[in-house]
């Protein structure tokens, strides 16, 4: 019976068959007005780009391409690398639609979820292929799954590395205001020595973490003043399993004190950095730590309170700008990323303008949007457009490295090689 079987099995090859060839992958010119690669601040008119099947194989002016390649003109437009955003919370929505709290502890876990496959949707066609979302807040590690969904092509959104549920140290987070003692659902996993904030980040990284998330400071009451929350010592450890797992750790901070220790810690980026002094943004330049300045997000609550954008400005982003300006003065890397989910995803280019409309000139916005971010986020795979990367390309109208605007206006989007907006 078993020589019957492998007779089968192997009849074509022993009549003379063979294997059937390997399909050669699909192949794409792509002819846009101009090419921005993500890297050189300016953008080249008259490149072409080739596409093969998930990569970019050749980039330039009159390239050869293969017998049977189809060609995609985009005429007008600039070809640029799909946009990473760099501070989301895919599973928030804007705050004067629903609080942060009754997010938190209201809305059922189907629905956030939901929800959240429409806004991953709405962040790739707003041309972002790429999104470090910092916690669900609350919505455990749903974030995992979502990322595995739009992997496997079953609903559309940008690739995401993932920080789960996020670490913040015990009694410091939120919500808060209840009867004491009572177990009230948090917005992330509580921690507390170093020997628990070791086995959180394991755990979570278990749980499928691609990057570690602590909150190096907050409020420990309602009304009170950020405050230092994890210690040095904690922090530290936290940041080596990390490393140690090939994971690496953002850190929400915006105090002075919080800050230092997150440096000390050798956290690769600090979110929001409000409170940074000109010392503290030297040390982090020297150890070449990004800042996500996170502006979209002081200038959506100040909205939400009844700011209309005019003078006086709040102190809060006064405060976002002035920290923004003084990183920026002494090299500090800048990473794209505006908190999105605290105002509506797919409308992630708001923290692009605002770094514009701060004094960021336009060219080197767009490039922390692109290679700077996948250099803070060690993606060496995305953020430029160079032969061998990935396919994450998107299609602008007007020249993004002179008019910050024409991230608004996204014609065409590919990911992974395929057309996901014609």
């Amino acid at each position: 019976m078993k020589w019957a079987i492998a007779a089968i099995l192997f009849a074509p090859l022993a009549l003379g068959g063979t294997a059937p060839e390997p399909t050669t992958p699909h192949a794409i010119l792509l002819r846009p007005a101009a090419v921005f690669d993500g890297v050189e601040p300016v953008a080249h008119p008259g490149w072409q780009v080739l596409v093969t099947g998930d990569r970019i194989t050749a980039v330039g002016p009159s390239l050869a391409v293969p017998a049977g390649t189809e060609t995609i003109d985009l005429p007008g437009d600039t070809l640029m690398p799909g946009m990473i955003e760099g501070h989301g919370h895919l599973f928030l929505h804007p705050y004067n639609e629903t609080s942060w709290d009754d997010q938190v502890l209201h809305e059922p876990l189907a629905l956030r979820t939901a929800r959240a496959v429409a806004q991953a949707a709405a962040t790739l066609r707003a041309g972002f292929t790429t999104e470090r979302d910092l916690g669900t807040e609350g919505a455990g590690y749903a974030d995992v799954g979502l990322r595995q969904a739009i992997a496997q092509g079953i609903v559309p959104g940008p690739r995401l590395l993932v920080a789960t549920r996020a670490i913040v140290a015990k009694g410091a987070y939120g919500p808060k205001g209840f009867e004491p003692g009572l177990v009230i659902p948090q917005g992330a996993e509580e921690a507390s020595g170093v020997d628990d904030i070791v086995r959180v980040v394991r755990s979570q990284i278990a749980a499928g973490a691609d990057v570690v998330k602590l909150y190096g400071d907050y409020r420990w009451r309602p009304g009170e003043p950020s405050r230092p929350t994890f210690s040095t010592a904690e922090m530290t450890a936290a940041v080596a399993a990390a490393h140690d797992a090939g994971r690496i750790v953002a850190v929400h901070t915006a105090t002075p004190e919080g800050m230092r220790r997150a440096i000390a810690a050798g956290a690769d980026t600090i979110e929001h950095g409000y409170g940074g002094t000109p010392e503290i943004f030297r040390a982090m330049a020297a150890r070449h730590i990004a800042l996500c300045p996170t502006l979209a997000a002081a200038d959506a609550v100040a909205r939400y309170r009844g700011w209309t954008g005019g003078d006086p400005v709040p102190e809060a982003v006064a405060q976002s700008r002035a920290a923004f300006a003084s990183a920026r003065a002494v090299g500090v890397p800048i990473c794209m990323g505006g908190d999105v989910g605290v105002f509506a995803h797919g409308e992630n280019a708001r923290e692009m303008v605002l770094m514009a409309a701060a004094g960021m000139p336009v060219a080197q916005v767009v490039i922390a949007a692109t290679s700077g971010n996948a250099t803070a986020f060690h993606l060496p795979d995305r953020g430029a457009v160079r032969a061998g990367l990935l396919a994450d390309l998107i299609a602008v109208r007007g020249d993004p490295t002179k008019a910050i605007d024409a991230v608004h206006h996204i014609r065409w989007i590919m990911k992974n090689g395929a057309v996901a907006r014609p």
